[in-house]
């Protein structure tokens, strides 16, 4: 009897620890994909405010823009729809400003 007991206490506390960490895992979810929305709307907003006579921004302004490193900043860039130069390394624009022909 105590042995099945045992059992279910282990069984019980196997169940409890799988949810709490599918909880605490959909909650680092959420927080990162709020912290990315917020991010890409920066960008957004930088990529359609360009300086006067400038159509493209430099990576390492984007990256200090939004507060990441340039291979998330990149991540977030593809996902806003923005496209990197074909002839200028290291700086953006909107794909709608920029299309590819």
């Amino acid at each position: 009897m105590e042995f099945l007991l045992g059992v279910a206490g282990v069984a019980v506390g196997a169940a409890i620890q799988f949810w709490f960490n599918l909880l605490l895992e959909k909650h680092k979810t959420k927080a990162q994909k709020e912290l990315d929305d917020k991010r890409k709307a920066l960008l957004r907003k930088a990529l359609e405010n360009m300086p006067p006579g400038k159509e493209w921004r430099k990576l390492t302004t984007l990256c200090g823009i939004i507060g990441a490193e340039p291979n998330e900043t990149t991540r977030l860039l593809i996902e806003l729809g923005a496209r990197g130069s074909e002839g200028e390394e290291e700086v953006w624009a909107l794909l709608s400003d920029k299309p590819l022909d």
